[in-house]
């Protein structure tokens, strides 16, 4: 498995990964409307176009062959010396493989070569798996904050993690 910059080749396969984990992590958190409905808004194809080519955004994808696995999906505020991942998600077909590990060395590489030394990680609060993907990589809990899926609000843990 790869782990390679984004391309615009990769978008569908990105909104793949991206309905399929909704799918199997929001189920009691988000009714299948409101998952619709968030992921077109926030996977929406000209946006991850946009990020795949932006100097202010990181979009790395796991790659099994040409399918994408994997993505993690991060900007930069380097006035702030602080990287923000916005997400990371692993197809369920592809999980306890290490490939989220990977994902996330890789964002804080790159992030550490930008100059950050401090990453914020945001997941909704119901999502468990999630949660305890970023305390068993040592990120520690920060915050409390909301998003909106769909017009509702929804609680958005923001974990930190400095190095």
């Amino acid at each position: 498995m790869d782990v390679r910059e984004a391309t615009t080749d990769d978008v569908e396969g990105i909104r793949t990964v991206a309905r399929r984990s909704w799918e199997a992590d929001y189920p009691t958190i988000l009714s299948r409307e409101s998952i619709g409905e968030g992921l077109e808004e926030w996977y929406a194809p000209e946006r991850l176009r946009f990020d795949a080519g932006s100097d202010d955004a990181l979009l790395l994808i796991a790659a099994d062959g040409e399918a994408v696995a994997g993505f993690a999906h991060a900007v930069i505020d380097e006035s702030e010396d602080v990287g923000t991942l916005l997400r990371l998600y692993v197809d369920p077909d592809h999980r306890e493989r290490g490939l989220g590990t990977r994902l996330l060395d890789e964002v804080r590489e790159r992030l550490d070569e930008y100059g950050c030394s401090r990453l914020e990680a945001m997941v909704l609060e119901g999502n468990e798996p999630g949660n305890a993907f970023y305390r068993s990589y040592g990120f520690e809990r920060d915050r409390v904050g909301a998003t909106t899926i769909d017009g509702d609000p929804h609680d958005e843990v923001v974990y930190a993690l400095t190095w």
